[in-house]
């Protein structure tokens, strides 16, 4: 890699980085919301059923697997965009370590 090159991809990974910021702040607020959703239409199902606890309880549950299934799957979104931040400082951090190799043998 020429200096030019790794100075674009520390800027490039920075930038990914920062944007990867911003996706996990807004998929954190979407499972938060699929986790209120999932609370509140479990508590109001158990509110209304008639039967004994167990039974108002998975009459609860049988209702609410959508709202379930969706927030797993904001839960799975925020997983992932951490496992894509964590390897992009990952890569970052590769990246400076060329680049400091690099001004090294320079300097030689």
């Amino acid at each position: 890699m020429l200096p030019h090159e790794v100075i674009a991809e520390l800027k490039r990974l920075t930038e990914e980085i920062r944007k990867g910021s911003s996706a996990l702040y807004d998929a954190e607020v979407a499972l938060a919301e699929a986790e209120h959703e999932l609370d509140s239409v479990e508590q109001r199902t158990f509110l209304s059923a008639e039967g004994t606890v167990a039974e108002r309880t998975a009459e609860s549950r049988l209702k609410s697997t959508q709202e379930r299934l969706s927030r797993d799957l904001r839960r799975a979104e925020v997983n992932r965009i951490k496992m894509k931040v964590k390897g992009l400082e990952s890569a970052l951090m590769a990246t400076q370590t060329m680049s400091r190799i690099m001004e090294m043998e320079s300097k030689l």
